[in-house]
């Protein structure tokens, strides 16, 4: 161990330490407030449903901690433990050239990590979201979705990696600026083919064919000056009971989404109330914003790599005697996230600003009711709580809350 191996570790327990104790905060305000309905939402939900979204929290918390402490065993497993060492070790056996054993360590310790972080997710879809009644996806279903998954990862992934390893050995000191410009053409290149290639896959993906709802979607989107390549329905209720609407893909590729279960679940007025918030976020620019924002924290991420990866006391600090550009990505995907999870509260709080700006441009559009009702019965079918607490939403909500949220719109000018 040296100065930075006791550098992890304190960064490595404060953010669990303060993930515990926001779990906890969470777990006693819907706890503390299960037995009531909040008065905003008193006329909208029944005690049964408010008491369903608590006890669906609770248990999603649970889960949540549990993984929260077995990813820290994996992660102090992986690096000062010894585990990529030993991996990389292993793989010399095979005596593979410098690119394809860089290839293979990075891959088979992802792998090993989504392996062991497995059974988790498994007791996440067949016991906590089928006990609560939103899981639809069979087990066979869910062993080819995670091969395909695996696939993807492969065909994808080993060129990717293996192009990012061959310019960390031959593009000299700046490879790292080569490096960013190719992660974010492969950004761009799978906002492209996402919609048209890969997640029909997954999905199927079919023509909306409500003629009355898909009218009035068009002259929403008319009023907006939004062109896309269609109006698709996805059947989301393949594999679960939650609803949603998004817009993917880029320029004249771009789609509009509802899940199956969305459409099933609010009438005409709030899916344009719906879209219209999400036509929000394109107007108001918040995906280009949002890329632009990766975009930077990829640049620094990628410089702060490009420096770390020479520095010898980085390898052993994190447990990997063995310098090298595969060992370098390795330890900082791994070490990442600890030392990013307190840029958390900062990257929420803008994305939350967005969601109010993008339900602004929907109430001036649409009746700002409808896009209320709609909420309401989506924090219902979804079992979201209403009643987080204020910190843990600070740190991991993307959204308001609820009763913030539609405060906020009751406040905004009516259409």
């Amino acid at each position: 161990m040296n100065t930075f191996s006791i550098v992890f570790l304190v960064a490595l327990f404060a953010s669990f330490g303060v993930e515990f104790w926001l779990a906890r905060r969470q777990a006693a305000s819907v706890l503390g407030h299960r037995d009531r309905v909040p008065e905003a939402f008193a006329a909208a939900l029944s005690l049964a449903a408010h008491q369903k979204a608590a006890d669906y929290t609770l248990a999603k918390l649970k889960v949540q901690k549990v993984a929260q402490f077995f990813h820290l065993i994996l992660l102090l497993g992986f690096t000062l433990g010894g585990g990529i060492a030993a991996l990389d070790r292993g793989l010399a056996l095979l005596k593979l050239g410098p690119i394809a054993h860089g290839t293979a360590l990075i891959l088979a310790t992802l792998f090993l990590l989504a392996l062991l972080e497995l059974p988790l997710s498994i007791y996440q879809t067949f016991v906590v979201e089928e006990k609560f009644g939103f899981n639809r996806t069979t087990f066979a279903q869910f062993v080819k979705d995670l091969s395909l998954q695996a696939i993807l990862g492969l065909v994808l992934g080993a060129p990717l990696v293996a192009l990012v390893l061959w310019v960390m050995e031959h593009a000299g000191q700046s490879w790292w600026l080569l490096a960013w410009a190719i992660l974010m053409g492969f950004s761009l290149l799978m906002s492209w083919a996402w919609p048209t290639w890969i997640a029909p896959l997954f999905n199927r993906f079919t023509p909306l064919e409500d003629t009355e709802l898909k009218a009035r979607i068009q002259r929403l989107l008319e009023r907006c000056g939004f062109h896309s390549q269609g109006i698709f329905v996805m059947d989301g209720s393949r594999r679960s009971g939650h609803g949603n609407a998004y817009f993917t893909g880029l320029g004249r590729y771009k789609r509009i989404v509802f899940f199956d279960t969305l459409l099933a679940a609010l009438d005409p007025e709030e899916l344009e109330a719906v879209l219209a918030h999400e036509l929000g976020h394109f107007k108001r620019r918040h995906v280009l914003k949002l890329l632009l924002v990766n975009a930077g924290l990829s640049f620094i991420s990628l410089a702060l790599l490009g420096w770390l990866a020479g520095e010898t006391w980085f390898y052993q600090g994190l447990g990997v005697p063995r310098p090298s550009a595969a060992a370098a990505i390795l330890l900082f995907i791994l070490i990442a996230p600890v030392f990013g999870a307190f840029l958390k509260p900062i990257l929420a709080a803008v994305q939350r600003s967005y969601e109010f700006e993008a339900d602004a441009f929907a109430a001036s559009l649409t009746r700002s009711e409808a896009l209320i009702r709609a909420l309401v019965k989506l924090y219902r079918d979804n079992a979201a709580t209403l009643t987080p607490d204020p910190l843990y939403a600070a740190f991991h909500y993307s959204h308001p809350p609820a009763a913030i949220r539609i405060a906020h719109l009751k406040r905004t000018p009516a259409k």
